[in-house]
């Protein structure tokens, strides 16, 4: 293998391992504001203190139970984030490189953009917080959508196995309990329960997230300029990593705002999908079902929650993720990917 082929490989497998331990710590932080999400989402009752009150009743306990689901959650959100994160970066290294239609024109090499019209602007490139490939708006639209469809359609059967877990409607007292439940009452498609209402909400909201994230950043770059740059062995001459972090996070929770908004009637429906595959069979006729029984507001049930859990868990991951990125980056510039150190 050549020595080019062994750093490209070592960069996807870190790109992996950053996504895993981002996704795996923001997941078991965040459970308990994603269970109180599912409880208030199944209830139809649209009230997190009825949610809160059954949770205390509960024999476990209040705190016990907010933390049910952590481990099929972390496996979910782990995984689901080292293949995202991974393919993401994929997508965007070979768009950047072979899609000059889809590259941020400060990304593209100035024989490309000669050929193709492209006018590069004269910017600073070492005053940004980003650790990754730039692409144009339109190349990070379709980036972050066809990424997550993947990542959402590999990791499904745990994604239904968490919803479940965390419902009040099963009393499944193991992963392995509700996997053979699932097979034998509903069989392989089972597993794949809201999988329509899941990609019509993920891929979109992860294209708008990745678009709004990287305009985010590089608004708060330009807006708030730093006049004194990293010296930092490895980082020399970029932006420092505490203010990078800082536009990273503070970007993170805007953008998973404004698309935890847009998508989250998806959400409500595909929560209903998962836990009642007999009474909502699919996005149609669940979305019919909810509003001519409960109205509009059914598809608005736990915003508050999801929009605080995607505000926080999106950005502390993408903070995390980046964070690794960069520092990974300044080791291989000085020595090679065996200089890697977290």
């Amino acid at each position: 293998m050549s020595d080019g082929s062994r750093k490209k490989g070592t960069k996807s497998t870190f790109h992996f391992v950053a996504g895993l331990g981002s996704g795996v710590l923001s997941a078991i932080l965040l459970q308990p504001i994603d269970l109180l999400k599912t409880r208030v989402q199944q209830s139809g009752k649209h009230s997190l203190r009825a949610a809160l009150a059954e949770l205390r009743s509960s024999p476990q306990g209040l705190l016990p139970s907010l933390w049910r689901g952590t481990l099929p959650s972390a496996l979910r959100t782990g995984f689901g984030s080292a293949i995202y994160f991974t393919t993401l970066n994929g997508i965007r290294e070979n768009a950047a490189r072979h899609l000059p239609s889809l590259a941020a024109a400060t990304a593209v090499a100035p024989t490309i953009a000669a050929a193709s019209g492209i006018v590069i602007p004269k910017t600073n490139t070492n005053q940004t917080s980003s650790s990754l490939p730039q692409l144009s708006n339109t190349g990070n639209l379709l980036a972050g959508a066809v990424a997550r469809s993947f990542a959402g359609f590999i990791l499904m059967p745990l994604t239904v196995l968490k919803v479940r877990y965390e419902s009040s409607f099963y009393k499944y007292t193991s992963l392995a309990g509700a996997a053979r439940d699932i097979a034998r009452t509903e069989g392989p498609r089972g597993f794949f329960a809201g999988f329509g209402a899941t990609a019509i909400r993920d891929a979109p909201y992860a294209g708008f997230y990745v678009l709004f994230y990287e305009q985010s950043k590089r608004y708060l770059s330009n807006l708030f300029p730093q006049p004194q740059l990293s010296t930092t062995p490895g980082q020399e001459g970029r932006m420092t990593q505490y203010r990078a972090a800082s536009i990273n996070f503070a970007s993170g929770v805007f953008s998973a705002v404004i698309c935890s908004i847009i998508s989250n009637p998806f959400d409500a429906v595909k929560t209903r999908i998962q836990l009642q595959p007999r009474k909502y069979r699919n996005m149609v006729q669940a979305s019919r079902k909810l509003l001519g029984e409960e109205g509009v507001r059914s598809l608005m049930d736990g915003l508050a929650l999801r929009m605080s859990r995607k505000a926080m868990s999106s950005a502390l991951a993408w903070t995390v993720y980046e964070e690794l990125i960069r520092r990974a980056e300044g080791a291989w510039r000085k020595g090679g990917p065996e200089e890697v150190r977290l």
